[in-house]
């Protein structure tokens, strides 16, 4: 077959996908007592955020909805946000153990009652 036969658009087929997210989130984790590394390679200050020995990750869909999961989280309980992410719907937080647990689980309460989200168990390591 020449190049310019395998350069032709004509008979291909072209797809494209698209992410439709539910309304759910897929992950809610605690790290307690995490490594400073893991702080560094997160891209958060270990000298402020290290002391206070735990990291929460929230995975959300759809994305925008992380806005919404960091304010509640923020008002919830003495968290620090580390990262949110409107486009991936990634939350961390990062505080005490309590604090970050208190946190995630006033997110998955008001995004499963008032938002009506498909919502998982906290899990912690």
């Amino acid at each position: 077959m020449a190049l310019q036969d395998r350069l032709s658009t004509e008979e291909k087929l072209r797809i494209v996908q698209e992410l439709v997210p539910g309304k759910q989130i897929t992950l809610a984790h605690v790290i307690a007592a995490p490594d400073a590394i893991l702080y560094q390679k997160l891209g958060l200050d270990p000298s402020i955020d290290y002391a206070k020995s735990a990291i929460g990750i929230i995975t959300m869909s759809p994305a925008e909805t992380a806005i919404i999961g960091a304010d509640i989280a923020m008002k919830a309980s003495g968290i620090e946000l580390g990262f949110v992410d409107r486009f991936s719907g990634t939350l961390i937080v990062t505080g005490t153990v309590s604090e970050v647990e208190a946190s995630l689980e006033a997110v998955l309460a008001y995004s499963e009652k008032t938002l009506g989200f498909t919502v998982c168990p906290v899990t912690r390591t």
